[in-house]
């Protein structure tokens, strides 16, 4: 996957064309990906850069604030002595504000590509809670499949809570433990009893189906839909 540096519109010589082709390159190929319905590390990734370019063009503090983990010291000093010198130079001024302003325009329309295809998947999920659910559902097992395909992918779960900006979300860690054939023998309640039978780390997990007809990459964009789709579906349950 071609990649921007997180800094990209301030390396080197900024300059409208230059960065302009280096823009188009990268969304080019962030495109070619969409269309092949891959979203994923594709989507985070533009999203991540158009959110820079926000915080930069509104508040340079703000990168601090919001991506300590993506942007080195160094970077976020790199950016701020820039933004110091848009001040003093109205010629560079312009010049960014040019290119930040084409690069964001440009990239939201990519972004919402990129949504459009998500949501449509995330649509046409169905989530399905298999035999009774313990009071913790912090813990268990969900069992992913899709139209096309005969198989039955087991993810363990974890949900946990962290607090970002005075607000808490959910997340949520997935370690694969199994594939099954799909057929009435691998049926999921005894897919579900097979592995409280054999896994005797949770003795008692809740366990969810997670469907689709459609035809979709695994680990690009069925898998990351469906782990989103499944902390927000829990969110709902334990309300």
């Amino acid at each position: 996957m071609k990649t921007l540096s997180q800094t990209w519109f301030a390396d080197g010589y900024i300059d409208f064309e230059l960065k302009k082709y280096t823009l188009l390159a990268y969304l080019q190929e962030i495109n070619r990906y969409f269309c092949q319905n891959k979203l994923y590390p594709q989507l985070a990734d533009i999203i991540f850069h158009y959110n820079n370019l926000i915080a930069f063009k509104e508040n340079k503090q703000y990168l601090q604030e919001q991506f300590p983990k993506r942007l080195t010291g160094i970077q976020i000093e790199k950016l701020q002595l820039l933004y110091e010198s848009m001040v003093e130079d109205d010629e560079l001024m312009q010049e960014l504000e040019e290119i930040i302003q084409y690069a964001s325009s440009n990239m939201k329309k990519t972004i919402t590509s990129g949504t459009e295809i998500y949501e449509f998947v995330e649509n046409k999920l169905t989530i399905e809670p298999i035999g009774l659910i313990p009071l913790d559902h912090n813990e268990g097992y969900f069992l992913l499949c899709e139209g096309a395909c005969r198989n039955t992918w087991v993810y363990q779960y974890r949900l946990s809570i962290f607090e970002k900006h005075d607000e808490k979300y959910r997340s949520i860690k997935t370690e694969f433990v199994d594939v099954w054939q799909r057929s009435i023998v691998n049926s999921y309640q005894n897919i579900k009893a097979e592995l409280i039978r054999n896994r005797s780390d949770l003795p008692n997990p809740a366990v969810y189906s997670v469907e689709t007809e459609l035809s979709l990459p695994l680990e690009e964009t069925l898998l990351p839909i469906a782990k989103r789709s499944l902390v927000r579906y829990i969110s709902t349950q334990m309300v």
